[in-house]
């Protein structure tokens, strides 16, 4: 007997390809006209140029800034660090080297934030309340001349947790602090444009929104005074390197297709979570949603089985095909509890009693069956497990 399909429900982590990503890569790759470095003044790399700057178009129609604000880079972690890193030491002043950001960022913002620390920077990391929201006000409040950048991510990884970006954005503007933020979890999911958010940097990674992995973007607004991490000529002297015309164009059609399905996510992800924690809830006792009373994107729930271990849990899921993440997955093979949970509150065992389940386009109505009758059977387990040898 064959085993049945798997159920990927970890999207957060990284999202199918499109199939007209899939198709298009397929033909770029094995095209032999297309092979051309952009940087060279032949046919080829005049036209392999032509096609850079085209997905470079594309990427800022949808994102709504000018196609000369949007800088390609190798992925959403390196888009984090060069807004941080790049603005910095353009603004580090003596009046100017506070960099505020929040306590929930993703891994590669804290990181950054941590390196400019080593070399003089005044960290501030705001914490979120107890519902994995960042207060405005907690974040402005830090926010003066001695400032030289903000970042507020867009969307928790972890929790979806929507952060109020578009406040803290408008604050900074009329305080001239710039302010970037992580968009990575929020393409395909809700609106995410310049439109929504003035933010002055914004961050994307291709492999969560059904591109690539090793593509992503940083939008840098005109104006903005950004040092490359990696010197040359190449994105405007901010990203040297030779460029990947096909994971560029990749992104912008992938972005194309997942801005055209924000609207459904509501309808389609969005009911299907709401009715997976609905029936989890009616079928299992002390199960508790992290971030279940803010404001969320549509496909993502992070679900407390209190006394169970979330690994444990997490191996029995896969064993029966079923794909989905710890509560600490961005810091994936670390024994440390979410930094995430534990800012919000979660004691260290508690946090490591969650599971992150985040749907996608082609997740349906079976699989919430299967994924929920798949818990009724091992929580309980996993709980007598943890009491048993915890």
């Amino acid at each position: 007997m064959s085993p049945p399909p798997t159920v990927y429900w970890d999207h957060n982590a990284g999202a199918p390809l499109w199939p007209e990503v899939r198709a298009k890569l397929s033909a770029t790759l094995t095209d032999p006209d297309s092979l051309g470095n952009a940087s060279s003044v032949h046919r080829a790399g005049r036209e392999a140029r032509r096609r850079m700057e085209e997905a470079r178009g594309r990427v800022a129609r949808v994102l709504g800034c000018e196609p000369r604000e949007v800088t390609f880079t190798g992925s959403g972690s390196e888009a984090d660090a060069l807004a941080l890193k790049g603005v910095f030491p353009g603004r580090a002043e003596p009046a100017r080297r506070r960099v505020v950001l929040s306590a929930i960022e993703h891994p590669a913002l804290l990181a950054a934030a941590a390196q400019l620390e080593a070399v003089g920077a005044e960290i501030v990391r705001v914490q979120p309340g107890t519902d994995g929201r960042v207060d405005a006000e907690a974040v402005l409040a830090h926010v003066g001349a001695e400032t030289a950048v903000v970042s507020l991510m867009w969307a928790n990884n972890e929790t979806g947790v929507l952060q109020p970006v578009a406040e803290v954005a408008r604050a900074c503007r009329r305080l001239g602090v710039p302010f970037h933020t992580d968009a990575v979890q929020v393409v395909g999911k809700c609106p995410a444009t310049l439109r929504e958010v003035d933010a002055d940097l914004l961050s994307l990674s291709a492999h969560k929104f059904g591109g690539p992995p090793g593509v992503g973007v940083l939008v840098v607004r005109r104006g903005v005074r950004v040092q490359a991490l990696t010197p040359g000529h190449q994105e405007g002297g901010l990203r040297g390197g030779t460029q990947n015309v096909h994971a560029a164009e990749a992104l912008a059609t992938a972005l194309e297709l997942a801005a055209a399905h924000a609207a459904r996510a509501p309808e389609l992800e969005g009911r299907l979570r709401e009715r997976f924690e609905r029936e989890v809830m009616a079928r299992l006792p002390g199960v508790t949603v992290n971030g279940g009373s803010a404001p969320r994107v549509p496909n993502t729930s992070n679900l407390c089985f209190d006394g169970a271990d979330g690994e444990a849990l997490l191996i029995a899921l896969d064993l029966e095909g079923i794909c989905v993440s710890t509560g600490a997955a961005c810091a994936s093979g670390s024994l440390s509890p979410s930094h995430v949970l534990t800012a919000m509150g979660l004691t260290p065992a508690r946090a490591r009693a969650c599971l992150r389940f985040s749907l996608g386009p082609t997740s349906t109505d079976a699989e919430v069956d299967r994924v929920v009758d798949a818990l009724v059977r091992h929580v309980p387990r996993a709980r007598e497990a943890s009491r048993l040898f915890g």
